[in-house]
C-alpha cells in the first residue's frame, strides 16, 4: 500500500470528456444513495434495540438482561455479514458490481419492512424473537453484498487521483442513514406518547425505509440504462471470459489471508466506537444515566451532520498525502480519546456528553473518509469484491456487532465506564499495528 493518491493495483479512469464526467458523476450518486437507504434501514434496528425491543420481544427477566438480548439480536445481523460479502463477493467480481448491489437493496427492503409489521412475543410468542433474527440475519447479509458494490461503483470509476474522495461518497451513507434513522424516531417519538412509540409508533421508521428504497431502486435503474455503464459491463464480461474461472474467494483465501484479516484488524476500532457511540451510548446514558431519549438521539443526529463534511474533508486529504497516514491519525485519536470521552459522558450533562461524543466522530470520520479507496486498492481488480469485502466485515463482526453487547457486558460486570474505554483502547492498538504491518508490505512491494 502505497502512501501516495494514486497508490493501489487496479486502474484509475482519466476523465476525458464532460459526458464521461457526468456519468462518473451519476454512478458515484447512485452508489451513495444506495449506500445512504442501505445504512438507514441497518440502523434503525440499531436505535430500536436500544429503545423497544428488549421489552416487545425478549420481555422475561431485568431491563438489562432484554437490552442485552436485543442487541445480541443487533449483533446476529453483524455474523452475517461476511455470508454476504462473501456470496456478493464471488458473484460480483465475476458478473459485475450493478446486480449485486440491486440484489442487496432487494434484501434490505424486504427484511426492514417484515421487521416494521411483525407482531411482538406478547402476540405469537416465541416465534416472534426467531422471526425477528431471521430477518435481522437477512438485513446482515444485505448490507454485507452491498457495501462491496457500492464501494467499488465509486472507487473503479473515479478520475485520477480522486478515488479517496468518489470512494468517500459511499462512506457518507452512514452519516446519511444515521441523521435519517434518528430523525424519523425523533418524529415518531415527538409524534406519540410513550405507551404509542412501544404499541406502534417504533414501527414507523422500519416502513419508512422501504419507501425511500423505491426511490433508490429508481436512480439506481436510471443510473443502469446509461451506455457508458452498459459498456462498462460489457468489457467486464469480456474480460471474465478470457479469464481462468479460478474461484476469487479461493484465490484470496490461499495467497491474501493475511492481508484480509490485517485490513479488519485495521477498521475494527472505527465500527466498535461508532456503534459504542450511536447504539451503546443511548442506552447507557438512557437506562443506566437517566437522560432523556429525544436530546440523546438529537446529539447522535448532530454529530452526524458533522460527519457529512469531515468524511469527504479526509478522503480528500488522503488523496494528496497518503491513506496510511490520514488512517493512523484517527486510530490514535481514539485511543487517547477514550478515556476522556467517557469521563463527560458520566457526568450527565447533556453538552458534555455531546462534546465527548463529538470529538470521537471526529477522529471517526478521519478514518472512516479514505477507507473504501484504502481497501479497493489492497487488491487487484478479479478479487477486489471478494478481499475487501471480507476485510470490511470481518471488522465488522468482531467491532461493530459485539461492541454493543461487550459494552453492557462490561457496566454490568466492572459498574465503570472506564472498562468500555479500555475495550476501545485495546481495539486501537490493534489497528495502529495492523496499520503499521499494511505500510511495511506497501514498501517491501
Amino acid at each position: 500500500m502505497d502512501t501516495s493518491p494514486s497508490a493501489g493495483p487496479g486502474t484509475t479512469h482519466t476523465v476525458t470528456t464532460p459526458t464521461e464526467t457526468r456519468a462518473r458523476r451519476k454512478v458515484a450518486t447512485a452508489a451513495a444513495l444506495a449506500s445512504a437507504v442501505e445504512w438507514y434501514d441497518y440502523f434503525v434496528f440499531g436505535i430500536a434495540a436500544a429503545l423497544v425491543l428488549g421489552d416487545l420481544y425478549f420481555p422475561a427477566g431485568s431491563g438489562s438482561a432484554g437490552v442485552l438480548a436485543a442487541f445480541a439480536t443487533f449483533a446476529v445481523g453483524f455474523l452475517a455479514r461476511p455470508l454476504g460479502g462473501i456470496i456478493a463477493g464471488q458473484l460480483g467480481d465475476k458478473r459485475g458490481r450493478k446486480p449485486m448491489l440491486v440484489l442487496a437493496l432487494t434484501l434490505m427492503g424486504v427484511a426492514t419492512t417484515g421487521i416494521g409489521l411483525l407482531p411482538t412475543y406478547e402476540t405469537i410468542g416465541i416465534a416472534a424473537p426467531v422471526l425477528l433474527v431471521t430477518l435481522r440475519i437477512v438485513q446482515g447479509i444485505a448490507v454485507g453484498a452491498q457495501w462491496g458494490g457500492a464501494m467499488l461503483m465509486a472507487t473503479e470509476y473515479a478520475p485520477e487521483g480522486k478515488r479517496g474522495v468518489y470512494g468517500s461518497l459511499v462512506q457518507l451513507g452512514v452519516p446519511i442513514g444515521v441523521v435519517t434513522a434518528n430523525t424519523v424516531f425523533l418524529a415518531a417519538g415527538a409524534l406519540t406518547d410513550d405507551s404509542e412509540f412501544a404499541a406502534w409508533g417504533w414501527r414507523v421508521p422500519f416502513l419508512v425505509g422501504l419507501l425511500v428504497l423505491v426511490l433508490a431502486w429508481y436512480i439506481h435503474t436510471r443510473v443502469e440504462e446509461t451506455p457508458e455503464f452498459r459498456e462498462a459491463e460489457k468489457e467486464l464480461a469480456e474480460q471474465e471470459a478470457s479469464r481462468s474461472a479460478r474461484s476469487p474467494l479461493r484465490t484470496v483465501v490461499r495467497e491474501h489471508l493475511g492481508t484480509v484479516f490485517l485490513a479488519g484488524g485495521s477498521f475494527a476500532v472505527n465500527t466498535a466506537t461508532f456503534y459504542i457511540i450511536i447504539t451503546g451510548v443511548l442506552d447507557y446514558t438512557t437506562r443506566e444515566l437517566g437522560m432523556k431519549r429525544e436530546a440523546v438521539l438529537m446529539v447522535s443526529l448532530c454529530i452526524s451532520l458533522t460527519q457529512l463534511v469531515l468524511i469527504p474533508a479526509s478522503a480528500a486529504l488522503s488523496d494528496r498525502i497518503g491513506r496510511i497516514r490520514i488512517y493512523a491519525l484517527g486510530a490514535a485519536g481514539l485511543a487517547v480519546w477514550a478515556v476522556p470521552m467517557f469521563l463527560l459522558i458520566d457526568t450527565k450533562s447533556l453538552l458534555w456528553m455531546a462534546v465527548g461524543t463529538f470529538v470521537t466522530s471526529c477522529f471517526l470520520s478521519i478514518m472512516y473518509g479514505p477507507q473504501a479507496a484504502l481497501f479497493a486498492e489492497l487488491f487487484t481488480a478479479e478479487m477486489r469484491y471478494t478481499g475487501a469485502s471480507l476485510g470490511y466485515q470481518i471488522a465488522a463482526v468482531f467491532g461493530g456487532g459485539l461492541a454493543p453487547f461487550v459494552m453492557v457486558l462490561l457496566l454490568e460486570a466492572t459498574g465503570t465506564s472506564m472498562a468500555v474505554a479500555a475495550y476501545i483502547i485495546g481495539l486501537a492498538v490493534i489497528a495502529l499495528v495492523s496499520i503499521k504491518v499494511l505500510a511495511g508490505r506497501a514498501s517491501s512491494r
